[in-house]
Protein backbone atom coordinates (compact mmCIF):
# COMPACT_ATOMS: atom_id res chain seq x y z
CA UNK A 1 0.00 0.00 0.00
CA UNK A 2 2.71 2.49 0.69
CA UNK A 3 4.48 1.85 -2.23
CA UNK A 4 1.27 2.44 -4.58
CA UNK A 5 1.22 5.32 -2.31
CA UNK A 6 4.71 6.67 -3.77
CA UNK A 7 4.41 5.31 -7.09
CA UNK A 8 1.15 7.61 -7.10
CA UNK A 9 2.77 10.52 -5.63
CA UNK A 10 5.77 10.08 -8.12
CA UNK A 11 3.43 10.07 -11.65
CA UNK A 12 1.35 12.77 -9.94
CA UNK A 13 5.02 14.95 -8.97
CA UNK A 14 4.31 15.27 -5.36
CA UNK A 15 7.25 13.99 -3.07
CA UNK A 16 6.36 11.87 -0.12
CA UNK A 17 5.08 13.35 3.14
CA UNK A 18 5.32 12.31 6.94
CA UNK A 19 1.10 11.85 7.44
CA UNK A 20 1.53 9.71 3.86
CA UNK A 21 3.70 7.43 5.45
CA UNK A 22 1.47 6.98 8.64
CA UNK A 23 -1.56 7.02 6.49
CA UNK A 24 0.74 3.56 4.92
CA UNK A 25 1.11 2.24 8.07
CA UNK A 26 -2.60 2.62 9.50
CA UNK A 27 -3.64 0.69 6.22
CA UNK A 28 -1.37 -1.98 6.86
CA UNK A 29 -1.87 -2.45 10.46
CA UNK A 30 -5.69 -2.35 9.87
CA UNK A 31 -5.34 -5.64 7.04
CA UNK A 32 -3.17 -7.47 9.52
CA UNK A 33 -5.56 -6.80 12.26
CA UNK A 34 -8.39 -8.18 10.17
CA UNK A 35 -6.28 -11.28 9.06
CA UNK A 36 -5.61 -11.94 12.43
CA UNK A 37 -9.50 -11.67 13.69
CA UNK A 38 -10.40 -13.84 10.74
CA UNK A 39 -7.56 -16.34 11.67
CA UNK A 40 -8.71 -16.48 15.71
CA UNK A 41 -12.04 -16.42 14.53
CA UNK A 42 -11.44 -19.85 12.42
CA UNK A 43 -9.64 -21.10 15.38
CA UNK A 44 -12.45 -20.72 17.72
CA UNK A 45 -15.22 -22.04 15.43
CA UNK A 46 -12.69 -25.15 14.57
CA UNK A 47 -12.28 -26.12 18.50
CA UNK A 48 -16.17 -25.60 18.61
CA UNK A 49 -16.66 -27.79 16.47
CA UNK A 50 -14.15 -30.49 17.15
CA UNK A 51 -16.04 -30.30 20.38
CA UNK A 52 -19.42 -31.16 18.85
CA UNK A 53 -18.64 -32.96 15.64
CA UNK A 54 -18.92 -36.68 15.14
CA UNK A 55 -15.53 -37.99 16.24
CA UNK A 56 -15.08 -39.41 12.49
CA UNK A 57 -15.46 -35.64 11.30
CA UNK A 58 -14.07 -34.08 14.18
CA UNK A 59 -10.47 -36.04 13.29
CA UNK A 60 -10.42 -35.02 9.77
CA UNK A 61 -10.94 -31.21 10.39
CA UNK A 62 -8.83 -31.47 13.21
CA UNK A 63 -6.47 -34.57 13.87
CA UNK A 64 -3.77 -33.82 16.17
CA UNK A 65 -5.89 -31.21 18.32
CA UNK A 66 -5.58 -33.09 21.90
CA UNK A 67 -9.58 -32.46 22.29
CA UNK A 68 -10.27 -34.67 19.56
CA UNK A 69 -7.67 -37.30 20.39
CA UNK A 70 -9.18 -37.81 23.82
CA UNK A 71 -12.57 -37.79 22.39
CA UNK A 72 -11.34 -40.58 20.24
CA UNK A 73 -9.79 -42.27 23.05
CA UNK A 74 -13.17 -42.36 24.77
CA UNK A 75 -14.86 -43.60 21.69
CA UNK A 76 -12.86 -46.74 21.60
CA UNK A 77 -12.99 -47.24 25.38
CA UNK A 78 -16.52 -47.36 25.19
CA UNK A 79 -16.19 -49.61 21.90
CA UNK A 80 -14.23 -52.35 24.22
CA UNK A 81 -10.74 -51.48 22.10
CA UNK A 82 -8.89 -51.02 24.76
CA UNK A 83 -5.31 -50.62 23.00
CA UNK A 84 -6.70 -47.78 20.57
CA UNK A 85 -8.16 -46.03 23.61
CA UNK A 86 -4.26 -46.26 25.86
CA UNK A 87 -3.14 -44.95 22.52
CA UNK A 88 -4.67 -42.36 21.53
CA UNK A 89 -5.25 -41.11 25.12
CA UNK A 90 -1.71 -41.13 25.63
CA UNK A 91 -0.91 -39.12 22.35
CA UNK A 92 -3.41 -36.71 23.62
CA UNK A 93 -1.26 -36.25 27.07
CA UNK A 94 1.57 -35.96 24.86
CA UNK A 95 0.12 -32.96 23.64
CA UNK A 96 -2.14 -31.48 26.52
CA UNK A 97 -0.48 -32.86 29.70
CA UNK A 98 -3.50 -31.76 31.94
CA UNK A 99 -6.29 -32.99 29.81
CA UNK A 100 -8.33 -34.65 32.54
CA UNK A 101 -10.45 -36.55 29.67
CA UNK A 102 -7.40 -38.33 28.24
CA UNK A 103 -5.97 -39.43 32.17
CA UNK A 104 -9.48 -40.82 33.05
CA UNK A 105 -9.41 -42.64 30.14
CA UNK A 106 -5.94 -44.16 30.61
CA UNK A 107 -6.39 -45.08 34.12
CA UNK A 108 -9.91 -46.77 33.18
CA UNK A 109 -8.15 -48.68 30.64
CA UNK A 110 -5.23 -49.49 33.14
CA UNK A 111 -7.94 -50.95 35.10
CA UNK A 112 -9.48 -52.70 32.56
CA UNK A 113 -6.06 -54.73 32.06
CA UNK A 114 -6.01 -55.29 36.14
CA UNK A 115 -3.09 -52.73 36.62
CA UNK A 116 -5.69 -51.51 39.44
CA UNK A 117 -2.94 -49.18 41.74
CA UNK A 118 -1.98 -47.54 38.23
CA UNK A 119 -5.45 -47.11 37.92
CA UNK A 120 -6.69 -45.65 41.00
CA UNK A 121 -3.21 -43.14 40.86
CA UNK A 122 -4.16 -41.30 37.49
CA UNK A 123 -8.18 -41.55 38.40
CA UNK A 124 -7.18 -39.94 42.27
CA UNK A 125 -5.02 -37.51 40.22
CA UNK A 126 -7.70 -37.19 37.36
CA UNK A 127 -10.81 -36.61 40.07
CA UNK A 128 -8.42 -33.65 41.94
CA UNK A 129 -7.57 -31.97 38.71
CA UNK A 130 -11.17 -31.40 38.04
CA UNK A 131 -13.97 -31.80 40.91
CA UNK A 132 -16.60 -31.95 37.61
CA UNK A 133 -15.09 -35.54 35.89
CA UNK A 134 -18.13 -37.77 37.38
CA UNK A 135 -16.47 -40.89 35.90
CA UNK A 136 -13.63 -41.13 37.83
CA UNK A 137 -15.24 -40.12 41.04
CA UNK A 138 -17.91 -43.07 40.24
CA UNK A 139 -14.91 -45.20 39.72
CA UNK A 140 -12.82 -44.11 42.75
CA UNK A 141 -16.03 -45.13 44.89
CA UNK A 142 -16.32 -48.54 43.86
CA UNK A 143 -12.60 -48.97 44.45
CA UNK A 144 -12.32 -47.34 47.37
CA UNK A 145 -15.37 -49.15 48.84
CA UNK A 146 -13.66 -52.43 47.96
CA UNK A 147 -11.10 -51.43 49.97
CA UNK A 148 -13.05 -50.87 52.46
CA UNK A 149 -11.74 -47.07 52.65
CA UNK A 150 -15.24 -45.01 53.26
CA UNK A 151 -13.60 -42.30 54.19
CA UNK A 152 -11.93 -41.58 50.51
CA UNK A 153 -15.17 -43.28 48.95
CA UNK A 154 -17.51 -41.31 51.04
CA UNK A 155 -15.60 -38.38 50.57
CA UNK A 156 -16.30 -38.71 46.28
CA UNK A 157 -19.79 -39.51 46.63
CA UNK A 158 -19.76 -36.07 48.35
CA UNK A 159 -18.01 -34.31 45.42
CA UNK A 160 -20.65 -35.97 43.24
CA UNK A 161 -24.10 -35.59 45.53
CA UNK A 162 -23.46 -31.96 45.40
CA UNK A 163 -23.40 -31.64 41.75
CA UNK A 164 -26.00 -34.49 40.25
CA UNK A 165 -29.54 -34.20 41.66
CA UNK A 166 -30.12 -37.20 39.51
CA UNK A 167 -27.54 -39.60 41.83
CA UNK A 168 -28.99 -38.77 45.01
CA UNK A 169 -31.31 -41.98 45.36
CA UNK A 170 -28.12 -44.02 44.43
CA UNK A 171 -25.87 -42.37 46.54
CA UNK A 172 -28.08 -41.81 49.32
CA UNK A 173 -28.76 -45.42 49.34
CA UNK A 174 -24.89 -46.13 49.42
CA UNK A 175 -24.53 -43.62 52.71
CA UNK A 176 -27.61 -46.16 54.55
CA UNK A 177 -26.07 -49.70 53.47
CA UNK A 178 -22.85 -49.37 54.50
CA UNK A 179 -23.47 -47.55 57.39
CA UNK A 180 -26.09 -50.07 58.50
CA UNK A 181 -24.30 -53.46 57.92
CA UNK A 182 -20.39 -52.15 58.80
CA UNK A 183 -19.66 -50.36 61.67
CA UNK A 184 -16.60 -49.02 60.01
CA UNK A 185 -19.14 -46.72 57.55
CA UNK A 186 -20.99 -45.17 60.82
CA UNK A 187 -18.46 -42.76 62.22
CA UNK A 188 -17.14 -41.78 58.74
CA UNK A 189 -21.31 -41.09 57.42
CA UNK A 190 -21.39 -39.12 61.23
CA UNK A 191 -18.53 -36.80 60.12
CA UNK A 192 -19.71 -36.07 56.80
CA UNK A 193 -23.00 -35.06 58.06
CA UNK A 194 -21.49 -32.98 60.85
CA UNK A 195 -19.86 -30.75 58.15
CA UNK A 196 -23.55 -29.61 57.42
CA UNK A 197 -23.21 -30.36 53.23
CA UNK A 198 -26.30 -29.04 51.22
CA UNK A 199 -27.73 -32.03 50.91
CA UNK A 200 -28.16 -32.85 54.55
CA UNK A 201 -31.72 -32.59 54.80
CA UNK A 202 -32.71 -34.31 51.50
CA UNK A 203 -30.22 -37.30 52.71
CA UNK A 204 -32.48 -36.98 56.65
CA UNK A 205 -35.90 -37.17 54.69
CA UNK A 206 -35.19 -40.18 52.91
CA UNK A 207 -34.42 -41.77 55.68
CA UNK A 208 -37.80 -41.62 56.50
CA UNK A 209 -39.44 -43.50 53.93
CA UNK A 210 -38.32 -47.21 55.61
CA UNK A 211 -38.06 -48.53 58.71
CA UNK A 212 -34.73 -49.58 58.75
CA UNK A 213 -34.03 -45.68 57.53
CA UNK A 214 -35.74 -44.51 60.42
CA UNK A 215 -33.88 -46.28 62.81
CA UNK A 216 -31.08 -45.23 61.24
CA UNK A 217 -31.79 -41.45 61.73
CA UNK A 218 -32.44 -41.88 64.82
CA UNK A 219 -29.38 -42.95 65.68
CA UNK A 220 -27.34 -40.36 63.29
CA UNK A 221 -29.37 -37.90 65.77
CA UNK A 222 -27.42 -39.44 68.65
CA UNK A 223 -24.46 -39.56 66.92
CA UNK A 224 -24.49 -35.98 65.87
CA UNK A 225 -25.31 -35.05 69.30
CA UNK A 226 -21.35 -34.95 70.27
CA UNK A 227 -20.70 -32.82 66.76
CA UNK A 228 -20.47 -29.33 65.94
CA UNK A 229 -23.69 -29.68 64.06
CA UNK A 230 -25.91 -31.53 66.33
CA UNK A 231 -29.57 -32.29 65.27
CA UNK A 232 -31.05 -28.57 65.22
CA UNK A 233 -34.94 -28.34 66.14
CA UNK A 234 -36.63 -28.31 63.08
CA UNK A 235 -34.71 -31.72 62.03
CA UNK A 236 -35.66 -33.13 65.59
CA UNK A 237 -39.58 -32.36 65.31
CA UNK A 238 -39.05 -34.16 61.65
CA UNK A 239 -37.57 -36.76 63.27
CA UNK A 240 -39.92 -36.98 66.45
CA UNK A 241 -42.92 -36.52 64.03
CA UNK A 242 -41.73 -39.81 61.94
CA UNK A 243 -41.31 -41.86 64.95
CA UNK A 244 -44.94 -40.87 66.50
CA UNK A 245 -46.48 -41.72 62.76
CA UNK A 246 -44.95 -44.72 63.17
CA UNK A 247 -45.69 -45.58 66.68
CA UNK A 248 -42.31 -45.41 67.76
CA UNK A 249 -43.12 -44.63 71.31
CA UNK A 250 -40.24 -46.54 72.82
CA UNK A 251 -37.46 -45.54 70.34
CA UNK A 252 -38.03 -41.80 70.77
CA UNK A 253 -37.85 -41.90 74.89
CA UNK A 254 -34.72 -43.50 73.92
CA UNK A 255 -33.82 -40.66 71.67
CA UNK A 256 -34.84 -37.96 73.84
CA UNK A 257 -32.91 -39.57 76.90
CA UNK A 258 -29.54 -39.77 74.75
CA UNK A 259 -29.62 -36.06 73.66
CA UNK A 260 -30.41 -35.26 77.02
CA UNK A 261 -32.05 -32.17 75.89
CA UNK A 262 -35.35 -32.99 77.87
CA UNK A 263 -36.12 -35.04 80.68
CA UNK A 264 -38.79 -37.89 79.92
CA UNK A 265 -41.86 -37.11 82.33
CA UNK A 266 -41.08 -33.38 82.96
CA UNK A 267 -43.08 -30.89 81.30
CA UNK A 268 -41.06 -28.59 79.64
CA UNK A 269 -40.86 -24.91 79.23
CA UNK A 270 -43.88 -24.38 81.88
CA UNK A 271 -43.74 -20.69 82.58
CA UNK A 272 -43.96 -19.94 78.74
CA UNK A 273 -40.87 -18.41 78.01
CA UNK A 274 -38.23 -19.23 75.01
CA UNK A 275 -39.04 -22.78 73.38
CA UNK A 276 -36.14 -25.18 74.25
CA UNK A 277 -37.34 -28.17 73.05
CA UNK A 278 -38.36 -29.40 69.53
CA UNK A 279 -41.66 -30.12 69.03
CA UNK A 280 -44.32 -32.05 69.89
CA UNK A 281 -41.84 -31.73 73.46
CA UNK A 282 -42.75 -28.30 73.63
CA UNK A 283 -46.06 -25.75 73.06
CA UNK A 284 -47.72 -25.82 69.78
CA UNK A 285 -50.11 -23.08 69.56
CA UNK A 286 -53.11 -23.44 66.90
CA UNK A 287 -55.52 -20.23 65.80
CA UNK A 288 -58.41 -21.27 63.19
CA UNK A 289 -61.90 -19.35 63.31
CA UNK A 290 -62.29 -17.16 66.62
CA UNK A 291 -60.16 -19.20 68.95
CA UNK A 292 -56.39 -17.60 69.23
CA UNK A 293 -53.44 -19.05 71.47
CA UNK A 294 -50.17 -16.87 71.84
CA UNK A 295 -47.41 -16.54 74.17
CA UNK A 296 -47.51 -12.76 75.30
CA UNK A 297 -46.12 -10.74 78.19
CA UNK A 298 -48.71 -10.95 81.38
CA UNK A 299 -50.33 -7.30 81.92
CA UNK A 300 -50.51 -8.07 85.62
CA UNK A 301 -47.02 -9.32 86.56
CA UNK A 302 -45.10 -8.75 82.93
CA UNK A 303 -43.63 -12.94 83.10
CA UNK A 304 -44.37 -14.36 79.41
CA UNK A 305 -47.74 -16.39 79.95
CA UNK A 306 -50.21 -18.16 77.35
CA UNK A 307 -53.46 -15.71 75.94
CA UNK A 308 -56.24 -18.21 74.98
CA UNK A 309 -59.46 -16.44 73.31
CA UNK A 310 -61.93 -18.43 72.33
CA UNK A 311 -65.26 -17.16 70.95
CA UNK A 312 -66.70 -20.01 68.16
CA UNK A 313 -67.67 -23.00 67.93
CA UNK A 314 -64.56 -24.71 67.08
CA UNK A 315 -63.29 -28.28 69.52
CA UNK A 316 -59.70 -28.41 68.27
CA UNK A 317 -57.04 -28.14 70.76
CA UNK A 318 -55.61 -24.39 70.78
CA UNK A 319 -52.18 -25.21 72.62
CA UNK A 320 -50.83 -28.78 73.34
CA UNK A 321 -47.35 -30.57 74.41
CA UNK A 322 -46.47 -34.20 73.93
CA UNK A 323 -45.02 -35.54 77.26
CA UNK A 324 -44.42 -39.25 78.45
CA UNK A 325 -45.25 -40.32 81.80
CA UNK A 326 -44.48 -43.72 83.12
CA UNK A 327 -47.94 -45.70 85.01
CA UNK A 328 -48.79 -44.13 87.99
CA UNK A 329 -50.48 -41.26 89.63
CA UNK A 330 -49.53 -37.61 89.28
CA UNK A 331 -50.83 -33.88 89.98
CA UNK A 332 -50.82 -31.00 87.82
CA UNK A 333 -51.18 -27.92 88.84
CA UNK A 334 -50.87 -24.18 87.12
CA UNK A 335 -52.41 -20.64 87.12
CA UNK A 336 -54.78 -19.03 85.30
CA UNK A 337 -56.58 -15.48 85.61
CA UNK A 338 -59.30 -14.58 83.74
CA UNK A 339 -59.14 -11.34 81.28
CA UNK A 340 -62.99 -11.64 79.41
CA UNK A 341 -65.57 -13.80 80.98
CA UNK A 342 -65.19 -17.18 82.81
CA UNK A 343 -62.89 -19.41 80.56
CA UNK A 344 -63.19 -22.18 82.76
CA UNK A 345 -66.80 -22.78 81.31
CA UNK A 346 -64.94 -22.54 77.58
CA UNK A 347 -61.64 -23.93 78.07
CA UNK A 348 -60.47 -26.54 79.71
CA UNK A 349 -56.59 -28.03 80.08
CA UNK A 350 -56.25 -31.80 79.80
CA UNK A 351 -54.39 -34.65 79.62
CA UNK A 352 -55.06 -37.76 76.91
CA UNK A 353 -53.75 -40.61 76.26
CA UNK A 354 -51.78 -40.95 72.70
CA UNK A 355 -52.81 -44.23 71.73
CA UNK A 356 -56.27 -44.58 72.48
CA UNK A 357 -57.03 -41.00 73.34
CA UNK A 358 -58.58 -41.92 76.60
CA UNK A 359 -58.78 -38.44 79.21
CA UNK A 360 -56.71 -39.14 82.04
CA UNK A 361 -57.85 -36.16 83.56
CA UNK A 362 -58.85 -32.29 83.41
CA UNK A 363 -59.47 -29.12 84.84
CA UNK A 364 -62.19 -27.87 85.91
CA UNK A 365 -61.81 -23.76 87.04
CA UNK A 366 -64.95 -21.11 87.81
CA UNK A 367 -64.09 -17.96 87.89
CA UNK A 368 -66.46 -15.11 89.78
CA UNK A 369 -67.44 -12.53 88.23
CA UNK A 370 -64.75 -9.47 88.24
CA UNK A 371 -62.15 -11.38 89.65
CA UNK A 372 -58.70 -10.83 87.01
CA UNK A 373 -56.12 -12.01 89.21
CA UNK A 374 -54.12 -15.07 89.27
CA UNK A 375 -54.84 -17.88 90.75
CA UNK A 376 -53.85 -21.83 90.79
CA UNK A 377 -55.78 -24.50 89.78
CA UNK A 378 -54.83 -28.25 89.92
CA UNK A 379 -56.35 -31.78 88.77
CA UNK A 380 -55.13 -35.81 88.86
CA UNK A 381 -53.64 -37.67 86.43
CA UNK A 382 -53.92 -41.04 86.28
CA UNK A 383 -51.69 -43.32 84.11
CA UNK A 384 -52.76 -46.71 83.60
CA UNK A 385 -50.19 -49.56 83.22
CA UNK A 386 -50.58 -50.28 79.57
CA UNK A 387 -51.06 -49.09 76.51
CA UNK A 388 -50.25 -45.49 77.65
CA UNK A 389 -46.22 -44.73 76.94
CA UNK A 390 -47.09 -40.89 75.80
CA UNK A 391 -49.39 -38.61 76.59
CA UNK A 392 -50.77 -35.07 74.99
CA UNK A 393 -51.40 -32.25 77.40
CA UNK A 394 -53.97 -30.29 75.51
CA UNK A 395 -56.01 -27.28 75.91
CA UNK A 396 -59.75 -28.11 74.92
CA UNK A 397 -62.48 -25.61 73.95
CA UNK A 398 -65.90 -26.66 75.36
CA UNK A 399 -68.14 -25.03 73.37
CA UNK A 400 -71.87 -24.31 74.36
CA UNK A 401 -75.26 -23.60 73.35
CA UNK A 402 -74.39 -19.81 72.21
CA UNK A 403 -71.47 -17.91 71.48
CA UNK A 404 -69.85 -16.85 74.47
CA UNK A 405 -65.75 -14.85 73.96
CA UNK A 406 -63.61 -15.65 76.84
CA UNK A 407 -59.71 -14.55 77.25
CA UNK A 408 -57.60 -16.62 79.47
CA UNK A 409 -53.81 -16.23 80.60
CA UNK A 410 -52.68 -19.50 82.14
CA UNK A 411 -48.85 -19.84 83.62
CA UNK A 412 -46.72 -21.41 85.84
CA UNK A 413 -47.52 -25.30 84.84
CA UNK A 414 -45.54 -28.69 86.31
CA UNK A 415 -46.73 -32.24 86.65
CA UNK A 416 -45.43 -34.06 89.82
CA UNK A 417 -45.75 -37.74 90.64
CA UNK A 418 -47.83 -38.47 94.05
CA UNK A 419 -46.44 -40.92 96.03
Amino acid sequence: TGHRIQESQALSGRRPTREDGRRGIAEAGAFVLVAVTVWLGWQVVREMAVARLPVAQAIQLSPNSPTVLSRAAEAEFAADRLDNAEYLAGQSLGRAPFNVQALRVLGLTAAENGQKPRADDMLTLAGNWSLRDDPSHGWLIDYRLSRGDYHSAFAHADTLVRRRDDLKPQLFRLFSVAASTDARAMPVLVTLLATAPPWRTDYLNGLYQTDAGLGLAANLAIALEATSTPFSKPELAVLYHQLLAGNRLAAMAVVRERLGRGEAGVLVNGDFSAPTEAVPFEWQLFNAGGAVAEILPDDVRGDSALRAQFGSYASAPLAQQLIQLAAGTYRFSGQMRAETGDPGSRLAWGVYCFESGARLGESRTVTAPGDTGWKTFTFTIEVPTQGCTAQWIRLVPKPGERRIKVVGWYDRFAIVRQG
